[in-house]
C-alpha cells in the first residue's frame, strides 16, 4: 500500500466518528468563542485517535492543539466550528471541523513514514472574532510549514477572492425627550445613524471594485414616543487588500462623523475582534490539492472557464501571510442556496454533506502527502520558515 492508500484506509475506519462529530456540531450551533461543546467534541475525537491534545490554546477556552508524529515537516489542519446567529451552521463549519479531523487522522497513520508532525488546530470564532489570528499572535503557527483546510461552498473552487475585513460597532449617544410634547429638548441618535446611512449610500458610487461595507442596527431606541438617546449598529468593511481597507475605513468613518456633527450626538466606534487580511494561497500546494481532489472525481470547471472567484473573508487569510496555506472551496449540493442562508444550513447535514466530509478529509490528507513527497517543495516550505 502507498502512503495515500494507508491514509485513505485510516480515514475510512474513522468515518463513523467523523460523521458523529459533524452531526453533533451541526445540531449544537454555538457562536464565536462560545463553542464549548463543539470544540470539546473535536478535541475528544482527536484524543481518542491517539493525538496529544492541549486544550485552552492561546488562553482561549475553545481553542486547542492536537499533535501526532514528530517529523521535520509540520502540517497544520485548521478546524472551525463556530456558527452564525439565527441560521446556525450556514457556512458548514461542522463539515470543516470533521474534514480537518479526518485529514489529521489519515496523516497520523503515515507520519513516521513521511517524517511528518501532524497538527490539528481548533480555531474558534471565524465568523468575526478571528481565533486563528489569536493563535498566530500566541505563536501557534511559528513552527508550522504548511497550513490547510477546506470550506463548503455550492461548487468546487480552487480559491476565493478573500477580502480584507474589519468588524466594528458604531454607537451614537444623544438625549431623551418626549417625541410630541418637547422633541426640541432631545438629541436624536437615530437621526445621526440615518444621516450616516444616507452618506454611506451616496459613497457607494465612488467605491473601487472590491470595496464593500454592510451593517445592521442592533439597538434603535426604546419607544416611538421617545426621542432615541442611544443607537447601536454593527458594520463590516471589506477591501481587496489591507491597505485599501484602511482607506475605506477612513472614508466610512467620515460618514459616521457626519451624523454626529449634524445632530449633536456623540459618536463612539469600537473595533470588534481582529481585522482579517487578504489571502495569498500557495500555488504549488494548491496544485497538489487539485490533483488530490480530481482523483476523487471532483472537477474545477468554473476555474477552468475563468469564472470570477467568489468573494468572502476569513481569518485563514491572515494565516496565509505567515505560513504557506490553502483554503479551497468544497462543493456540496445546495439546490441553489448560498452560504449564510437557512437552506445552506440544511444542506450541511445529510448524505451529500457526509460524503463531503470524507472527500475533504481524503483530499487534504493526500495533498499533504503529495507535498511531503515533492522534495523541492518540501525543501522550500522548510527553508521559508
Amino acid at each position: 500500500m502507498t502512503p495515500r492508500d494507508r491514509a485513505t484506509a485510516a480515514i475510512a475506519a474513522a468515518r463513523p466518528a467523523l460523521l458523529e462529530v459533524s452531526h453533533y456540531i451541526h445540531a449544537n450551533p454555538e457562536l464565536g468563542y462560545e463553542e464549548f461543546v463543539s470544540a470539546e467534541a473535536v478535541a475528544r475525537a482527536a484524543q481518542s485517535h491517539g493525538f496529544d491534545v492541549e486544550r485552552g490554546a492561546a488562553g482561549l477556552a475553545t481553542a486547542f492543539r492536537a499533535t501526532a508524529g514528530s517529523g521535520s515537516l509540520h502540517v497544520a489542519l485548521c478546524a472551525e466550528y463556530d456558527a452564525l446567529p439565527d441560521v446556525g451552521h450556514a457556512c458548514g463549519h461542522n463539515i470543516i471541523a470533521a474534514a480537518s479531523l479526518g485529514a489529521a487522522i489519515g496523516l497520523a497513520a503515515v507520519a513516521d513514514e513521511l517524517d511528518l508532525t501532524v497538527v490539528l488546530l481548533g480555531t474558534p470564532s471565524e465568523e468575526g472574532g478571528g481565533g486563528k489570528i489569536d493563535l498566530i499572535n500566541a505563536g501557534y503557527f511559528d513552527d508550522v510549514h504548511v497550513a490547510m483546510m477546506v470550506h463548503p461552498w455550492p461548487s468546487d473552487r480552487l480559491d476565493a477572492a478573500c477580502l480584507a475585513v474589519d468588524h466594528f460597532e458604531v454607537r451614537y449617544d444623544g438625549r431623551d425627550a418626549h417625541a410630541s410634547a418637547a422633541p426640541w429638548e432631545g438629541v436624536n441618535a437615530l437621526d445621526a445613524l440615518t444621516i450616516a446611512q444616507v452618506s454611506l449610500g451616496l459613497l457607494r458610487q465612488q467605491l473601487r471594485p472590491g470595496d464593500q461595507f454592510h451593517g445592521i442596527v442592533v439597538e434603535g431606541g426604546a419607544a416611538a414616543n421617545i426621542i432615541p438617546s442611544r443607537v447601536v449598529g454593527r458594520y463590516m468593511c471589506r477591501a481587496t487588500t489591507s491597505s485599501r481597507l484602511a482607506e475605506l475605513r477612513e472614508r466610512t468613518t467620515r460618514c459616521f462623523q457626519a451624523g454626529a456633527l449634524a445632530t449633536g450626538a456623540s459618536l463612539t466606534i469600537t473595533e470588534l475582534g481582529n481585522p482579517f487580511s487578504h489571502m495569498e494561497s500557495d500555488p504549488d500546494v494548491l496544485s497538489h490539492y487539485r490533483s488530490a481532489a480530481e482523483s476523487l472525481g471532483r472537477t474545477f470547471e468554473l476555474d477552468d472557464r475563468g469564472e470570477p472567484a467568489p468573494t468572502l473573508s476569513t481569518d485563514m487569510a491572515n494565516v496565509s501571510l505567515v505560513v504557506p496555506s490553502i483554503h479551497p472551496l468544497l462543493g456540496i449540493p445546495t439546490n441553489g442556496a448560498v452560504n449564510h442562508q437557512p437552506e445552506f444550513t440544511a444542506a450541511c447535514v445529510g448524505e451529500a454533506a457526509d460524503a463531503a466530509v470524507v472527500d475533504g478529509a481524503v483530499a487534504l490528507a493526500h495533498t499533504a502527502i503529495l507535498v511531503a513527497e515533492d522534495v523541492p517543495l518540501r525543501h522550500r516550505l522548510q527553508e521559508d520558515r
